[in-house]
């Protein structure tokens, strides 16, 4: 699933995909908020960690859970 995070005064997005359910990646950044914490840890699914300053964040977008279809659509 695509995770799309706008940062605060920066003109990119952080665009990764992950493996994680959307129901995880919620309650991860809800967790993150309502706990103060000073930053948000996510991983991607090559294995490279990203840590988000909470304060910074805009919004964050959760793709759908979504099978990528392979062959034509009549």
């Amino acid at each position: 699933m695509e995770i799309r995070i706008g940062i605060l005064n920066a003109p990119r997005e952080l665009s990764f995909e992950t493996d994680e359910s959307a129901a995880d990646v919620n309650a991860k950044v809800a967790q993150a908020i309502t706990a103060g914490s000073p930053l948000l840890a996510l991983a991607d699914n090559k294995g490279a960690n990203y840590l988000i300053p909470v304060a910074g964040i805009a919004y964050v977008q959760v793709g759908a859970e979504e099978t990528r279809r392979v062959g034509f659509v009549a």
